[in-house]
């Protein structure tokens, strides 16, 4: 291990995915799965990221050791306006890794991080200006119908909505807002999309949750 590495922050890495297209931002991209997640929801479509079984499987990668491992995609990144997607899990819980992790891979590689934004508003503050964008899953906007379907509080989403507003990012943020069945209906999509649009979004992507019989 290089010097520089010492005191780097590190990374629960459970997957790479290389040359994705479309799914996970502009370019090809790198789709990193990191553990962790604050959410309990009920049609998790990656229980693995909080199965504490997945964690004893994790690599755990400095932010040099991630470059080495995915810099050979340098060439399709700078062709295509791509990069390397923080997912998970709940991303933003590594603020501190994506921070270190850009001084390492430089800027012109793009970074995106998929979050769920239900993270403490320190953990936003500290990738404001170092993400080049934001894929956000915000379940459902109504309080009573997120807290039934992901066993958490919606106060930290709105918080950091309204920071990514505040300072004026919402070009940058591509929302997804879907339709769960049994728990949200076409009216409460609706009223969702309508308050993002009210601050601003415009990046908005409704689809319906497919229930995979398990």
């Amino acid at each position: 291990m290089c010097a520089s590495d010492i005191n780097s922050p590190t990374l629960p890495v459970f997957g790479i995915d290389r040359h994705r297209l479309v799914t996970d931002g502009a370019g090809v991209t790198t789709l990193v799965g990191a553990y962790g997640c604050p959410l309990q929801c009920r049609y998790c479509l990656n229980p693995h990221a909080w199965n504490p079984e997945t964690l004893k499987k994790c690599t755990f990668m400095t932010p040099e050791m991630l470059y080495e491992q995915i810099k050979i995609d340098e060439l399709y990144f700078l062709a295509t306006g791509g990069g390397v997607t923080f997912g998970g899990g709940e991303s933003l819980l590594h603020a501190d890794f994506i921070r270190a992790f850009r001084q390492v891979c430089g800027p012109d590689w793009k970074l995106t991080a998929e979050t769920s934004l239900n993270v403490p508003q320190s953990s936003l503050q500290k990738v404001l200006g170092v993400l080049d964008a934001f894929i956000v899953d915000i379940k459902d906007l109504n309080p009573s119908i997120y807290q039934t379907y992901t066993g958490k509080t919606i106060d930290a989403v709105m918080e950091n909505l309204h920071l990514l507003e505040k300072s004026c990012l919402q070009k940058q943020v591509l929302v997804r807002v879907p339709s769960i069945p049994e728990h949200n209906t076409e009216e409460d999509v609706s009223s969702s999309v309508t308050i993002l649009k009210d601050m601003g979004f415009t990046q908005i992507d409704i689809f319906p949750y497919i229930i995979r019989k398990r």
